[in-house]
């Protein structure tokens, strides 16, 4: 889930929303998380006692609703996967200057292989663990030799100079919307690790992974915020995060931008198409094979798209958090309804804490009036 979240669209909202508000964006990042949070927590929780898919518990909802669901997530996962692949080939251009569409593609091919052989899929998760390591380590460096006024984004955390509400919206979505939302849960069903007996488990990993997301954030904005704060000026059309980097450490910044583009692309291509592939197929041993064929040929869409449309990156991966945000109230509405009048037959009996569905209610809240208020602005990014 969290190598799913940070990927090109994590890196260029970041930095873009950086560059416009300065500071006063350490609040949006701290409400992000407080939803990030509620939401993971009860994401995982539902679907990991059920042992369900979110669009199975959907369809046993109301009949339909999760295929409705399914479609929302597939078109939210295609656009946010054409930004990845056009985030690895910046990724790539930075690291070796090879062109941005060449770069993509070899990236695209690559994130197949690992479905189709056998031995590659088997280590993907430690694969996607060392991609994350290596993007928070780089990050970092660059936070450091940036020289962020620290006291300045702790102050406008809880005092913030000014407030977006399509800010807050688009990072939300970013981090836990859309696909993203349930890219952990699914995996984990996948893996076995389902039913009452594995609660402790689904709760601590729920909780990692959204606070390495987090950290992730944070890094990346001081990183970003340093580079402001000194005076220079980003073109948030253009590759905002890989010029911060580059100002920061000189040229050793811009190939570690690359590097961190990269793996983050990478991660999030396989994450963004696993994901879409198992809200299109029925869950189960039997089922894989069909996921996989799915999971490659959205993989190849997503690439076809990218090369013949060209899309500008920065823009259309800030639109793609924007859009997932919109996503996120209705698969999180089905997740707290099934936690509140469907816990005898679909959790088993389960006894769901109070405290639980409280936050989840509260960041439902939140999730339905960001996405209501930002509707219209996020559909104006692209058009």
């Amino acid at each position: 889930m969290a190598t799913s979240a940070i990927g090109p669209g994590f890196l260029t909202q970041t930095a873009v929303f950086t560059a416009q508000h300065g500071a006063a964006f350490a609040f949006a990042i701290l409400v992000s998380i407080i939803i990030d949070v509620a939401v993971q927590m009860n994401v995982w929780r539902v679907i990991g006692v059920s042992g369900l898919r979110a669009q199975e518990l959907g369809n046993r909802v109301v009949p339909g609703l999760g295929w409705v669901l399914a479609a929302c997530i597939a078109i939210g996962g295609l656009v946010f996967n054409i930004g990845n692949i056009a985030g690895a080939g910046l990724g790539t251009n930075a690291m070796f200057g090879a062109n941005p569409k060449i770069g993509g593609t070899i990236t695209a091919v690559l994130a197949i292989t690992i479905f189709l052989v056998k031995r590659l899929g088997a280590g993907l998760d430690k694969l996607l663990v060392l991609l994350g390591l290596v993007m928070m380590a780089l990050t970092l460096y660059v936070a450091i030799v940036s020289h962020p006024p620290v006291g300045q984004a702790l102050k406008n955390s809880v005092l913030p100079e000014e407030v977006s509400m399509l800010t807050i919206t688009t990072l939300v979505g970013g981090t836990v919307g859309g696909y993203i939302t349930f890219a952990g849960a699914h995996r984990m069903l996948d893996s076995g690790n389902s039913g009452v007996e594995h609660v402790h488990d689904v709760a601590k990993s729920s909780i990692t992974g959204i606070l390495l997301t987090g950290v992730m954030r944070v890094l990346l904005f001081l990183a970003v915020l340093g580079v402001v704060a000194g005076g220079a000026v980003l073109d948030t059309k253009n590759n905002p995060a890989g010029q911060a980097f580059e100002i920061a450490a000189g040229e050793l910044g811009l190939r570690f931008f690359g590097v961190v583009l990269w793996a983050a692309a990478l991660s999030s291509i396989i994450g963004a198409s696993y994901t879409s592939a198992t809200f299109l197929v029925k869950g189960g041993a039997d089922s894989r094979r069909t996921q996989n064929i799915i999971t490659i040929v959205f993989i190849l869409l997503s690439c076809t798209a990218f090369v013949i449309l060209g899309t500008a990156p920065a823009t259309l991966m800030v639109f793609a958090g924007a859009f997932n945000g919109l996503v996120l109230p209705v698969g999180f509405s089905v997740v707290l309804f099934v936690a509140l009048f469907r816990k005898q037959d679909l959790l088993h009996g389960y006894r769901y804490p109070t405290w639980l569905i409280v936050v989840g209610l509260a960041g439902l809240a939140i999730a339905w009036y960001l996405a209501w208020v930002s509707a219209d602005k996020a559909f104006a990014l692209l058009f």
